[in-house]
Parts: structure tokens; C-alpha cells; sequence
């Protein structure tokens, strides 16, 4: 374990913070939703002194020396049990030396830490849930749900889904992720008409096998249309086949991973952002909520996306973008093209997206968190 900045000798005026302690998996430079949100509502609590603890990464060390995060790193091997047991075990350890005031759990996995200090130190703890970690891990979910004082839900959906796992909410609290609010959003030049997905290769429910297919379909209306792929992943190869399979890979570029300034530059390029997301099959969730419709709302990009999950939450079907059945090829295909087609409907609605977006800056979204994490401060376990 290595302990960057944790924040042992705070300054006079930091003293006088309630601290905060918050224990994750999922942290930057990692990339993903779960990573973003977490961060963000740490970096933006200005009202806690925080702490946080979580596994290792390539590139931590120079994340942690520039975010102004205190931040506890646990080497992390292949295993992830044993790195979750491992973060556990180092998570009581943190927690015992800081006495923190409030305790934010946010993954399940680390709420049995979470249920330990607060015992050990009648610290309240706040529960992180996104609805996609609940169905492979119920009774942990329900376990993380039933010992915490309140529950950060990040959605209706997410809701729905911790009740069919058995979760059972003292506190219910629904605050979505946030977004970033871009500098540069003006649109880019594209040669040709252009479909714009950001998201990792490695979910199946994201839907990329379905835009494969509208995109034959789609080519019949709009012969020059170029679907873009941001996102590394172990799927890319079988999406690659599938494309070659279908006699689209011509008009399919797999960027993989790819440096933010780059996937900001394809957003600003693009006519349609689309991501297409179902349910996955058994008990697993999929969207959460979708951040990245939010994120290209910024850039006032209209989307396509699935009419299920919580997709439907952070997409407003008609205004910022057109939601549909995302097993039906044939309904993306005809979303696709009517936004490729229809100018006019792709800007009023990008143009709402924009406004839906600065609704859910982070600042406004964490300041929403810090509220409620303050409302538990004396409670005590």
C-alpha cells in the first residue's frame, strides 16, 4: 500500500472540516463512468477534508501528485478478489488512523469496510449504487443497502433494480452524475456525414453489434455516412469481423483508446452521437444512467439511444435526442437517418441538449452530494 498526500497534517483551517473518508475500487486514471463520478464528487467538496482510498493504476502516481485529491493506493494484482479483500483490509486500516466523520462507500464491493468502521467508530456511511454492479453481487448490494445511512442512487432505474436485488434503503437519495462543461464546443468540419460512439469494447449491451447493422440499412439513405468508434476493448476484434461480414467496414473507423482531446475533437466533428444500449440477459443491469448522452449534449450533438435502463432518464426522448428499442435494427436505423437527414430536428435538438447538460454540471451535482453527506454528519452508526 502506498499513501499519496492522505492529508495527516492538515493545516489549521483544514482541521476545522468534518473529514470525509471515501473507499472505492474505481478511481481515475482508470477510465470509465464509475471512476469520473466518484472523483468529481470528491475533487468538489469543498466543505469536507477527504481522503480517499483505492486501488493502484498505471499513470496513479502522476494523477495523484496534480488532482488535490488525498489519495491512499493499494497494489492491485491480477486477482480482483483478492485486491477487494486486500482494499477492504486496507480501508480499515485508513479509516482507524483518520477517525473519519462520515464514510462514503462507493462501490459495494468495500461496503463491508464501510460496515466495519462505522461500527468500530459510529461513523454514518453513504452507499454509492449504479445499477450495473447489483445484479452480478444481490446480496452484497442488499448487505451495502441495509447497513448504510443513506443511499446515492444515480437513478429511477438504479432504484428499481437494488429493490428486485433485495435492497431495502433506510435513505433514498436520487442524485444523477454530472458533466464537465467543455471550453470548446464549436462544431468541427467533417468530410462526411458523421456518427460519433464513445464508449469502452467491452460491454455487449452497448449496443455497437446493433449500430453494425443499422449501418448497412442507414448506407441506403445516406451513402457517405462514417460511423466513428471511440473505445478499446476485448470485443473489438469480433466487431471488426462483423463489420467486414456485413460490407460496412468502409465506412467504420475503431479509433480504440484514444487521448481526451482527441475523443473531444470527434464530438465536435460529429452530426449524431448514438449509443443504442439494452438490458443485458439474467440479472444484470445496463445504463445506469449514461453519462456520455450528457457529455455529448455538451458539445450540442443530438443522440440516439436506447429506450430502456437509464438511458431513458438522462435522454429526453424528442428534445435532446430520439430514444428507441435498441434490439430493433431497423428503429435505430430509422433514428439514425432522420437526424442525418433532418437538420433542422438535429440542431433544435442538440441545442436542448446543451441546456439539458449545464442543468447537471458537476458543480451543481456535487454541491447536491456535500448537502446530503452533511445532513449525516452526528448521527453515529
Amino acid at each position: 500500500m502506498s499513501d499519496r498526500d492522505a492529508g495527516e497534517h492538515p493545516s489549521p483551517r483544514e482541521e476545522r472540516r468534518p473529514v470525509l473518508l471515501v473507499l472505492t475500487p474505481d478511481f481515475p486514471p482508470s477510465v470509465g463512468g464509475m471512476q469520473q463520478h466518484v472523483f468529481r464528487f470528491v475533487e468538489l467538496m469543498p466543505g469536507f477534508r477527504s481522503t480517499v482510498v483505492t486501488l493502484d493504476a498505471p499513470g496513479a502516481a502522476e494523477f495523484d501528485s496534480q488532482s488535490g485529491v488525498a489519495t491512499v493506493r493499494v497494489r492491485a494484482g491480477r486477482r480482483h478478489a483478492l485486491d477487494i479483500a486486500v482494499l477492504n483490509a486496507a480501508s480499515l486500516r485508513a479509516g482507524l488512523r483518520l477517525r473519519p466523520d462520515v464514510i462514503l462507500s462507493g462501490h459495494i464491493v468495500v461496503a463491508p469496510a464501510a460496515r466495519a468502521l462505522s461500527l468500530l467508530l459510529s461513523a454514518p456511511v453513504a452507499q454509492m449504487f449504479y445499477a450495473k454492479e447489483i445484479g452480478g453481487r444481490p446480496r452484497l448490494a442488499a448487505f451495502a443497502a441495509r447497513h448504510a445511512d443513506v443511499c446515492l442512487m444515480v437513478s429511477r432505474y438504479a432504484e428499481g433494480v437494488l429493490a428486485d436485488a433485495g435492497g431495502r434503503p433506510r435513505r433514498s437519495v436520487r442524485i444523477s452524475p454530472g458533466v464537465d462543461i467543455p471550453a470548446e464546443t464549436a462544431p468541427l468540419p467533417a468530410e462526411h456525414p458523421t456518427i460519433v460512439t464513445v464508449s469502452r469494447l467491452e460491454d455487449r449491451y452497448k449496443g455497437h453489434d446493433v449500430m453494425l447493422r443499422a449501418l448497412a440499412a442507414v448506407r441506403e439513405r445516406v451513402a457517405d455516412v462514417r460511423w466513428v468508434v471511440v473505445g478499446e476493448g476485448p470485443l473489438r476484434g469480433e466487431l471488426e469481423g462483423l463489420a467486414r461480414t456485413l460490407g460496412v467496414q468502409d465506412a467504420v473507423r475503431f479509433l480504440g483508446s484514444v487521448p481526451d482531446r482527441e475523443r473531444n475533437e470527434w464530438l465536435r466533428r460529429a452530426t449524431v452521437f448514438a449509443m443504442p444500449g439494452r438490458l443485458p440477459g439474467g440479472r444484470l443491469a445496463g445504463e445506469g444512467y449514461g453519462i456520455v448522452y450528457l457529455e455529448a449534449g455538451t458539445y450540442g450533438k443530438p443522440v440516439v439511444a436506447g429506450n430502456v435502463g437509464g438511458s431513458a432518464e438522462s435522454v429526453r426522448d424528442g428534445r435532446t435526442g430520439l430514444l428507441v428499442d435498441p434490439t430493433d435494427v431497423a428503429a435505430v436505423a430509422a433514428a439514425l437517418v432522420r437526424l442525418l437527414e433532418d437538420g433542422d430536428l438535429a440542431r433544435r435538438l442538440g441545442q436542448e441538449g446543451v441546456a439539458h447538460a449545464r442543468e447537471r454540471a458537476w458543480p451543481t451535482v456535487s454541491a447536491r452530494a456535500e448537502e446530503v453527506l452533511m445532513s449525516l454528519l452526528g448521527r453515529g452508526a
